[in-house]
């Protein structure tokens, strides 16, 4: 009980997570986590499973039966910018400027946390987090409409993209921080790129999302369009957000 324990906080710590994200990875109490890994409890099989996808293990990792492992799962990549973020920067003081990006941050990454997502880093005007697990594409897709409606800013683009990520330690060992990188990750930003100069809305997903997506959404299709730096041409669903 305790070895599988130690493995679970070995993997969570490998990634650089705290228990509170992988208890909203998996939408479980950090209590429950807390016990997982002191061995005084065990997940059960459902959600032994949800740990195996999380950090792409097989359970008879987890369980001790074996030492492989890759790092790479299945999410939905969640990333936001600010349109003409450039020229904002250029105009207003440093401190003033901080202060911006922290009002900004501080709203779009409570948005994540309340859908379960696992905020990543903030780079620029840059935000990036992603969702894994139950239903990742939905809570992605809830949170960014929510975070949308509570921050007042039409320059805020959003941009999901679904598919598999690596998460792990990037950089210098004594300076290395939790990324995730990949395919995934980078189309998450180049449509976002495309996205402030093609959806009003601020909030674009590909079809990846839409795929796995089960709620229902109101959407405009930009139907073949040209993203800079990928070759073909891709279909953006634009998320239509009420008034």
């Amino acid at each position: 009980m305790k070895d599988m324990g130690s493995r679970i906080r070995l993997l969570r710590e490998r990634h650089g997570l705290k228990q509170v994200n992988l208890a909203n990875a998996l939408q479980v109490t950090p209590q429950a986590v807390s016990k997982w890994e002191k061995g005084a409890n065990l997940p059960d099989v459902h959600v032994l499973a949800k740990i195996a996808r999380l950090f792409d293990v097989s359970t008879d990792y987890i369980l001790g039966l074996t030492e492989a492992r890759t790092g790479v799962f299945p999410a939905t990549v969640f990333c936001s910018a600010v349109t003409h973020f450039e020229k904002r920067s250029i105009s207003m003081e440093s401190k003033e400027l901080a202060e911006y990006t922290n009002a900004l941050f501080y709203d779009l990454t409570e948005s994540v946390l309340r859908f379960d997502g696992i905020p990543v880093k903030y780079v620029g005007d840059g935000f990036l987090a992603f969702f894994s697990g139950a239903d990742h594409a939905d809570r992605a897709l809830r949170a960014a409409i929510h975070a949308k409606k509570v921050i007042y800013q039409k320059d805020l683009v959003i941009a999901l993209n679904s598919g598999n990520i690596y998460m792990g330690l990037v950089g210098h060992p004594r300076y290395a921080a939790r990324d995730i990188v990949g395919e995934t990750v980078n189309r998450a930003f180049l449509v976002a790129g495309w996205a402030s100069r093609n959806c009003p809305s601020g909030v674009a997903v590909t079809r990846a999302v839409m795929a796995l997506a089960r709620g229902s959404y109101e959407t405009i299709l930009h139907s073949t369009s040209n993203i800079d730096l990928i070759e073909e041409k891709l279909d953006i669903l634009e998320i239509h957000l009420p008034q």
